[in-house]
């Protein structure tokens, strides 16, 4: 009896303490691993996250705001274990569906199965650098229900690349720009924003020594798409942009083999017909970029780009709006829901311009919101909730009071003009005018309407003919008629009647004796003759 009574002791203990390691912790070798981060079997697939599978707005509750920046730094892609890893080559940093591929028409994932991205384009990434930062990736990603961030990099205006900005400072910021979109599952476009250039192939060189240098840095990276040229315009052809871009493209494969490259297509990326006229035949994993502001670019445009994708070309729209092509006036939202529709039936890829508070329509944000994330409805322009309904299915919910206002970047061109098919042929060529100490010279670069409108897009450049030289400087430019200014860059504008008058910004009035400054723009809108007089 006194051996049964110690037997059954002893089997006690020996079922209790089994008993409370099978519910608390697994032996595992010399540690105990929580079950709650005991590994799970892999599907094939990357699992949906959390952020994905919620109702819109709701990983981050209903108030618009971003989730606490506790986590930045550490945050994991959706559909992986871990965070982006900070050397590229051991992995490769991966987004929800993977690597992608142009099969057909269509962006696909490595299975053929279609992959639609839907995001926003920062600024030019020299003026708004702050926006590139991990807190504002995650919400984008989290509540707006975006896929992917464009970096836009101008090439020719104020500070950009090839026009005197600080190339090793831009660099740092697209690889910022990448390194925060991996954190969060992002697929992200490195963007080469030709504009004022006009022909990509004023910077060819500068272009493949760039594209050089980010595909042999990213090319581990699943996630990374190459834009090589924004928006050829001023009457490059496509056998111009084609030759162009069939050297870069070579450029890129030389280290990434199978990354897609949007290549622009002419007057504006809008001739995608002519792209498919003539297709890149040398290269896969190839797609053509539209743009489109849905208030200038109706019936006649997505006729074209349908037209385009019943041919067989792959379409990716990596910028529209929803104002005006001067990237601002009115707002047409019927219109842009037609693209949206238009978009959506054929698998078209679609980005938003722009992620900035700067004082035009096609800004996301109101120009008095000094929040660079964590936004809310009182922070957001009309076209950043219609973007956020689009998106989202649902009206942004208000964050409480807006800030007050901050000061503003030093205003940079719009994105695009990008006319109606007319050629820039207002004024009659370039006019040059002395104006005390300096001269200027103007020349047109655009003319369209929208809305029973007329715009006019201008370039100017300041010259010092004098022997000493200029602190500032301000200059009259007269013209035939009343005008309005619709939009200027690199200058303090005002208008009276038919005169448009520009003041020097503190960072341009310098003009050394003998010099120039230049990448001075602006748009104004007159009547149908309007013209600059002599």
């Amino acid at each position: 009896m006194k051996w049964n009574h110690r037997a059954i002791c002893i089997l006690l203990a020996a079922f209790f303490f089994l008993f409370t390691a099978g519910c608390g912790d697994e032996i595992e070798g010399d540690f105990l691993v929580p079950r709650s981060l005991e590994s799970q079997p892999q599907e094939s697939e990357p699992e949906q996250s959390a952020a994905e599978s919620s109702e819109p707005g709701t990983a981050s509750g209903e108030s618009g705001e971003s989730a606490p920046d506790s986590s930045q730094g550490a945050a994991s892609a959706p559909g992986s274990s871990s965070a982006a890893p900070a050397n590229p080559s051991a992995s490769s940093p991966s987004s929800a569906a993977g690597a992608l591929q142009v099969r057909g028409t269509r962006l696909t994932d490595r299975n053929g199965n279609t992959v639609q991205l839907r995001g926003i384009s920062t600024h030019g990434i020299a003026w708004y650098p702050d926006y590139i930062n991990e807190s504002c990736f995650r919400q984008l990603r989290q509540e707006w229900n975006v896929n992917v961030v464009r970096l836009a990099m101008y090439t020719e205006e104020y500070g950009g690349y090839c026009s005197g900005g600080d190339q090793n400072a831009l660099k740092e910021l697209i690889h910022k720009g990448v390194t925060c979109a991996s954190s969060q599952g992002l697929y992200v476009i490195i963007d080469w924003h030709i504009l004022s250039d006009g022909n990509p192939n004023r910077h060819l060189k500068e272009a493949k020594d760039f594209f050089a240098e980010m595909s042999a840095k990213y090319k581990n990276y699943d996630n990374v798409l190459y834009e090589i040229c924004n928006e050829p315009n001023g009457g490059t052809s496509w056998n111009e942009i084609k030759a162009y871009a069939e050297e870069v493209i070579g450029t890129i494969r030389s280290n990434d083999k199978d990354a897609v490259i949007l290549v622009g297509t002419p007057n504006w990326s809008q001739y995608v017909d002519q792209a498919a006229a003539n297709p890149i035949t040398k290269y896969d994993n190839i797609m053509y970029t539209l743009h489109f502001y849905a208030a200038t670019h109706t019936d006649s445009l997505r006729n074209t780009m349908a037209a385009a994708i019943g041919k067989g070309l792959p379409v990716f729209v990596s910028e529209f709006g929803i104002c005006d092509a001067s990237g601002n006036g009115g707002i047409n939202t019927a219109q842009a829901d037609q693209w949206v529709d238009l978009m959506d039936r054929n698998g078209v890829s679609y980005v938003a311009w722009n992620l900035s508070n700067k004082a035009e329509t096609s800004a996301i944000l109101r120009s008095g919101c000094s929040k660079t994330s964590g936004f809310g409805a009182a922070d957001l322009s009309d076209s950043g909730k219609w973007l956020y309904r689009m998106l989202t299915g649902k009206e942004a919910v208000s964050a409480g009071t807006a800030p007050a206002p901050a000061p503003s970047p030093a205003p940079p061109p719009s994105s695009s003009p990008s006319g109606s098919g007319n050629t820039a042929s207002s004024g009659g060529g370039s006019t040059a005018k002395p104006e005390g100490k300096v001269s200027y010279t103007v020349q047109p670069q655009n003319q369209w309407e929208s809305g029973g409108e007329h715009f006019f897009q201008y370039s100017l450049t300041v010259e010092n003919h004098s022997g000493a030289d200029c602190s500032r400087w301000q200059i009259s430019v007269p013209f035939n008629g009343a005008v309005t200014l619709s939009d200027g860059w690199n200058g303090d504008y005002s208008v009276s009647g038919t005169t448009l008058s520009i003041s020097s910004k503190d960072y341009n009035g310098t003009v050394p004796a003998g010099g120039s400054t230049g990448n001075i723009g602006f748009i104004v809108k007159g009547g149908k003759e309007l013209k600059i007089t002599q």
